[in-house]
């Protein structure tokens, strides 16, 4: 070998341990890389089913959220046309409300109106219904023919000083046997009657 040979032998070693170091770098990192790889992807699945569940349960919560505003307003509306009926003086309000419930709705301004296109305001709307069907209002004339009333029923035991709806469980011992004389006293006016 002459002096030349040998700086460029050693020139060609250096360059071939370069490439080996190189390439023995670059299989470590690969090889960290595959190590590493299995564990950010089991990361990333479970990262992505947590997000997953959490997006679900927010749906859920959303739509439970929807529901009870819709139960509440459904209630708040039922109210209001009970009251609404009740302020009309109409007897029997829960036939009335089952009659009208599905005609009102709520507005965009957030009053209770009727639907369609004739779309009116409540208080009218029910004003009409009661007007259109007074056989939900109270009797104007109570019981009927041949029905004394509540005066003349007073009156006609008023004369012993009993009157009925003062006679109840639990009276005096003196007061109830005044009750049963008078009871004994009309008993026998109506059979001399017979």
């Amino acid at each position: 070998m002459s002096a030349d040979d040998t700086p460029q032998g050693g020139k060609a070693t250096e360059s071939e341990t370069r490439q080996i170091i190189q390439q023995a770098i670059e299989d470590y990192v690969r090889t960290q890389n595959k190590q590493s790889e299995p564990a950010y992807k089991t990361e990333l699945l479970e990262e992505r089913k947590r997000r997953e569940q959490l997006e679900t349960r927010l749906n859920s919560l959303v739509e439970e959220n929807k529901q009870a505003r819709a139960a509440a307003e459904e209630a708040d509306r039922h109210t209001q046309i009970r009251q609404s009926l009740q302020k009309l003086g109409v007897h029997k309000v829960e036939l009335a409300f089952r009659a009208v419930k599905d005609d009102v709705v709520r507005g965009e301004d957030g009053r209770l109106t009727t639907k369609g296109a004739d779309s009116r305001g409540l208080e009218d709307f029910l004003a009409g219904f009661v007007q259109e069907n007074p056989e939900l209002l109270p009797p104007r004339i109570s019981g009927g023919a041949g029905t004394p009333s509540r005066n003349q029923e007073s009156q006609s035991l008023g004369s012993g000083g009993i009157e009925i709806d003062r006679i109840k469980a639990g009276m005096k011992p003196e007061d109830l046997e005044r009750v049963r004389q008078e009871i004994a006293r009309l008993a026998a006016r109506t059979l001399k009657g017979l």
